[in-house]
């Protein structure tokens, strides 16, 4: 069956930066659209990227605007988020997630596929 699976979580200062990493496998990639989400701790789930098929169009909730930035590799089969000048507000488990759908969505219910997350923390 599909396969996504995260790297990349893991404790850091914050300021710091970390790369997530979401590898893809039985999945036709370059079809889907793919999408970053996170949960913190007694919170609900969150969207955080998106990035179109080609990696032509993306999308960033607010508060990672300029801090955070999606990119894939169709070959790789593998999605990115690069994560710059963490907060610890962005200690969360984040998820990848896949979505066939033709636009960038931002409603997890939506999207097809999912990960089983990898945790960033990020400490003041």
């Amino acid at each position: 069956q599909v396969q996504l699976v995260e790297s990349g979580g893991g404790l850091v200062q914050a300021g710091g930066s970390l790369r997530l990493s979401c590898a893809a496998s039985r999945l036709t990639f370059s079809s889907y659209n793919m999408g970053w989400f996170r949960q913190a701790p007694g919170k609900e789930r969150e969207f955080v990227a998106a990035i179109s098929r080609s990696a032509i169009s993306t999308y960033y909730t607010d508060s990672v605007k300029g801090r955070f930035t999606i990119s894939r590799d169709n070959a790789k089969k593998t999605v990115y988020l690069q994560m710059n000048s963490l907060k610890p507000e962005d200690t969360a488990v984040y998820y990848c997630a896949a979505d066939l759908a033709v636009s960038l969505r931002t409603m997890g219910h939506e999207y097809d596929y999912w990960g089983q997350g990898t945790q960033v923390t990020v400490s003041s």
